[in-house]
């Protein structure tokens, strides 16, 4: 924790899933196994699998023989993509030897944090934040559904499925938000990794009739908000594209570096010992 606490704006999914799962949890999709390398007796590497198929890292200083390590550590196992900042994914794809033919999906996304004392609040759309509720499975599946095919270019069949999987995760869990204004929704916001004094943003969506009205900002900032009421101080976030690039300056938010998603366009299913998941 001390190692990644000094990079914290790229270790979110690491340190959140550490917090929350611990190690030898076999269940949760975002548990993880963890190997570690250290140099003169301090950590200088922390390398994760979760069980949902996922490779996170934090190694900044680390040359190609640690990512070929990674790589044979990672081969045979359950295997979905990998995310972490931009450069040193750049690494590890190379170790594993994926081509672009390869991934469904793979680009730098501008990393950005904000200070919630910060925070802008002003030109902010109408509407009300409200935790979704069973009655919203259905809106919720679609909007997933939209998202992983728009942002991630995920394949229809996996989207479709990815979709409904992730809404009724939303409904059980206290992550996602949903913004509406006189009983419609117009946009959802998610925190998708959370610490006592930190949470990083995911999962912004706008349907295309509601967009370019200020609802995914206005989703992100009452949400933001909530969070600081909360004890927290300070949000990252990696975003997709020029229009949320200005959305989230919009309300205060500076790059800080670039941060990197590769997903697998066939997840790898390994050897029966936990299905890919998202």
């Amino acid at each position: 924790e001390a190692f990644l606490a000094r990079h914290a704006e790229s270790s979110m999914f690491l340190r959140a899933n550490l917090r929350e799962h611990g190690l030898g949890d076999t269940r949760s999709p975002r548990a993880m196994d963890v190997a570690l390398t250290r140099t003169q007796g301090a950590v200088s590497g922390v390398f994760g699998l979760s069980n949902g198929g996922f490779g996170l890292y934090q190694a900044p200083d680390a040359g190609p023989e640690i990512w070929a390590a990674y790589a044979r550590w990672l081969d045979g196992r359950a295997l979905s993509g990998v995310t972490g900042e931009a450069r040193q994914l750049r690494a590890a794809r190379a170790a594993l030897g994926w081509g672009p033919g390869d991934l469904a999906h793979e680009g730098d996304e501008p990393l950005y944090r904000l200070d919630l004392h910060d925070l802008r609040e002003d030109r902010l759309a109408p509407g009300q934040l409200r935790a979704p509720e069973a009655s919203d499975l259905d809106l919720l599946e679609g909007w997933f559904t939209a998202y992983e095919a728009e942002t991630l270019h995920t394949p229809p069949a996996r989207a479709a499925a990815l979709g409904r999987r992730r809404a009724a995760q939303a409904i059980l869990e206290n992550r996602v938000r949903i913004l509406e204004d006189a009983g419609q929704p117009l946009a959802m916001t998610a925190f998708n990794a959370r610490l006592p004094d930190m949470v990083q943003i995911g999962g912004v969506f706008t349907p295309p009739q509601h967009r370019n009205r200020r609802a995914a900002r206005t989703a992100v900032a009452l949400h933001l908000r909530e969070a600081r009421a909360e004890g927290v101080h300070r949000a990252v976030l990696f975003a997709s594209g020029r229009p949320a690039c200005r959305a989230y300056e919009a309300l205060g938010f500076q790059r800080v570096g670039s941060y990197r998603l590769a997903l697998l366009r066939e997840p790898r299913t390994g050897h029966g010992d936990g299905a890919s998941n998202d």
